[in-house]
């Protein structure tokens, strides 16, 4: 059973970090666009209007309009993602590093520091008025980048280093998913909203039942998304709400499975013509391999399959599509001035904050030997992920887009240099992180060489 959490874990990494490296391929790419001849094509492509009509329903038309492709984007592919993170989340706390008091307690003080500290910073060095309202974009931690920095250190970074940093940044999701639905929900519809209720209780019923139907929870899981999205609430945490009602136990315990599989064997004759790649299955032959397959797909939850199903989708469109339609940074009319208040802010409040609100909150209480230090790991190593967990960029991308992208007036000069402390506080924490880790465990490896 540890094995196969080992290799998931391990499948996990290695898809984030392939996300890491196409998202900084994309935003650089958005970078290069916003800042040439093709920035009027860009933005005027991102402002059509999309339309999903059947009869007299359109399923993207809100508050009196069509939904724009970059509304689209933040608002219902961005729903796919959050309900990937909703996903992970459940698996983290049911079989993760989250599944128990004792491997929680550490990330989860380890995250909350690196939310409190960068929002506190934030508040204090950030101007008061319209500025203020970015406070909640330092506080999360990009999983693809900052375990896309990691995998560039090659096998000598532990395992261990890597769960540490996938479960703080999983918390931290977790924190970024509340801040999200209390702070940046408005003008309640509550009809809406008691729409939703019955829908949700009938995926819940259906997760405790055992449904294994993927189109049972996409299905309904749209209709949620659809009546969050009139209600006033953000409808991503409808991704995130609908994630966890899926199952994540099997139909069938691997004890099962591999009982029907034998039993399956036997009754599949063998002869010496089936040595030959132009014998032809016979119907009794077909219907047992496809009672093989039906036992296969049982074995694997709905959840395990879904997160497994998404994750292409998730790593290689719709997050180089968000990054693409959202980081772009304009320096047309750029100054000096546009290097202070929200730029810096944010600047420090990842560099600085996570980096100190992380290390403090974690090795304080290993200092007092309240908690443990996780193997192969060191005061040095904790500093270096520390320091990692300053790469804030999908969903603090996207909180900055909520906080300042309806702001009258000022809207645009404040999402522009949030973007700045965005990237620039991202690509400084990545690189120092890199460089440190890179050199503890360089001495660590002559240290035992010697």
């Amino acid at each position: 059973m540890y094995a196969i959490f080992k290799s998931s874990i391990r499948h996990f990494i290695r898809s984030k970090v392939n996300g890491g490296a196409v998202l900084l391929f994309v935003a650089l790419a958005a970078m290069v666009i916003a800042n040439s001849p093709l920035r009027d094509a860009y933005n005027s492509f991102f402002a059509q209007e999309v339309i999903l009509q059947i009869g007299n329903f359109n399923l993207f038309h809100i508050h009196g309009g069509n939904m724009t492709f970059m509304s689209l984007i933040n608002d219902a592919l961005m729903a796919i993602f959050f309900f990937s993170v909703g996903l992970e989340i459940k698996r983290e706390l049911l079989v993760g590093e989250l599944s128990s008091i004792r491997k929680a307690l550490l990330p989860v003080i380890a995250a909350c520091g690196g939310m409190i500290v960068p929002i506190v910073l934030f508040a204090l060095i950030c101007p008061e008025g319209a500025a203020s309202r970015g406070a909640a974009i330092p506080m999360a931690t990009d999983i693809a980048f900052s375990l896309g920095v990691l995998s560039l250190l090659g096998k000598k970074i532990p395992l261990s280093l890597k769960i540490f940093l996938t479960a703080f940044a999983v918390v931290d999701d977790i924190g970024g998913i509340i801040v999200i639905g209390a702070f940046y929900s408005s003008n309640l519809v509550y009809s809406y909203l008691l729409w939703s209720l019955p829908i949700i209780f009938l995926l819940y019923l259906g997760g405790r039942l055992g449904m294994n139907s993927k189109l049972f929870y996409i299905s309904f899981g749209l209709v949620v998304w659809y009546l969050f999205l009139h209600s006033g609430i953000h409808p991503t945490i409808a991704g995130v709400i609908v994630a966890f009602t899926v199952p994540a136990r099997p139909k069938f315990n691997i004890t099962r499975y591999v009982g029907e599989i034998r039993e399956c064997m036997k009754k599949l004759p063998e002869t010496s013509e089936m040595g030959s790649t132009q014998y032809m299955l016979s119907n009794w032959e077909r219907s047992i391999l496809r009672h093989v397959e039906s036992a296969s797909d049982k074995v694997i939850s709905p959840l395990q399959s879904l997160s497994d199903n998404l994750q292409p989708l998730v790593n290689y469109v719709v997050m180089p599509l968000f990054a693409f339609a959202n980081a772009s940074i304009s320096f047309e009319h750029f100054g000096m001035s546009d290097l202070q208040g929200v730029t810096i802010s944010v600047f420090v409040a990842l560099v600085i904050g996570k980096l100190i609100g992380i290390f403090t909150f974690a090795w304080l209480p290993i200092k007092f030997h309240l908690l443990h230090m996780p193997d192969h790991m060191s005061k040095r190593s904790l500093f270096g992920v520390s320091m990692l967990g300053g790469i804030g960029f999908t969903v603090s991308l996207f909180i900055a887009n909520l906080s300042y992208a309806n702001v009258p007036e000022v809207g645009v000069t404040l999402l522009n240099q949030a973007k700045m402390g965005i990237i620039g506080g991202s690509l400084f924490a990545g690189i120092c992180g890199y460089l440190l880790l890179n050199y503890i465990y360089k001495e660590n490896n002559q240290d035992s060489s010697i």
